[in-house]
């Protein structure tokens, strides 16, 4: 992540204005937790996972989850609502293009990204798809949920296999 952005993030959170923050699950993610793409219960990862909402949402329906995110804000938030619902949650302030720095086992059956790719730099994506790949188990599922881009303008890169040998 860019200085500018790590501080914009930051700022962000320390002023309460967290417009991607609506405190609701995606679709896309009910729908591979309970829906008719159901994925069995597992290990997952939430990469950017901000206050912790969808962390918390994968752990009431019986996923072990870890949550990281590089505000520390964000996760104590994070953190409260876990201990408020009694779950038992990893909750921690890392660096996703660093992952194997955190105390974290490999071997995740589910890594979901609500934004998180997308806000870093160019040049810090080819991290990122090394990262979470040494992060996943044979045949996991990367449910990433990205911004649009408005028509008329470039699309964002698209993260594929071929980026995880960058």
């Amino acid at each position: 992540m860019s200085l500018i952005s790590n501080v914009l993030f930051r700022l962000m959170y320390r002023r309460g204005f967290t417009p991607w923050d609506s405190g609701v699950s995606p679709p896309e993610l009910v729908e591979v937790i309970e829906g008719a793409r159901q994925l069995p219960v597992g290990r997952a990862l939430d990469l950017g996972c901000g206050t912790g909402t969808t962390t918390v949402y994968m752990a009431t329906k019986g996923w072990q989850v870890t949550g990281v995110d590089f505000v520390p804000r964000a996760i104590r938030v994070a953190r409260a609502k876990a201990s408020a619902a009694r779950l038992s949650v990893s909750f921690l302030v890392g660096d996703v293009t660093r992952l194997h720095e955190l105390p974290i086992e490999p071997g995740f059956d589910l890594l979901f990204d609500q934004g998180c790719f997308h806000s870093l730099p160019e040049a810090a994506q080819p991290a990122y798809a090394r990262e979470i790949t040494r992060m996943t188990r044979s045949g996991a599922t990367l449910l990433a949920v990205c911004v649009r881009t408005p028509a008329g303008s470039a699309p964002p890169p698209i993260l594929s296999e071929g980026d995880q040998a960058r």
